[in-house]
């Protein structure tokens, strides 16, 4: 190896170890904790017809403190059931989660009728906080 190929190794090795500092200490921001779904106008009849309508993920990742906040909103023209809740045409719901854990839920909007929020800890600064932007950026 010459030396101006080890300079340019240890050049980005430098560069990576500073931008793994800086996403295990910078604050994540959010404009707002919620993370929205919508079910749009049509889903219910189009999946009467037999179309596979996918319109929400089947599992929703969210953080505590982060985005904490479940809302779902039906556009729809029929109610839609999430776990206990039937949400009317037009309304939203919201569901904020102070409990990291897995959560199934009922949900007619999905064609399995299932839905499951992962909710995360909160990424502390550090190792965590790292391990948890690299874990959502992999979900991409």
């Amino acid at each position: 190896m010459t030396r101006r190929m080890r300079k340019s190794v240890f050049a980005v090795f430098i560069l990576a170890a500073f931008a793994a500092l800086l996403a295990a200490t910078v604050p994540i921001n959010y404009e707002s904790r919620e993370e929205i779904f919508e079910i749009p106008h049509g889903t219910w009849a189009q999946r009467m017809s037999g179309n596979n309508v996918s319109i929400l993920p089947s599992t929703v990742y969210l953080a505590l403190g982060v985005r904490n906040i479940l809302v779902l909103k039906n556009l729809d023209e029929v109610p839609q059931i999430f776990g206990p809740t039937l949400i009317m045409p037009g309304q939203s719901f919201k569901l904020p989660f102070d409990l990291a854990s897995d959560y199934q839920f009922e949900c007619t909007a999905h064609a399995s009728g299932q839905m499951t929020v992962i909710v995360d800890p909160e990424p502390t600064p550090g190792w965590q906080r790292l391990r948890w932007r690299i874990k959502n950026l992999l979900r991409m």
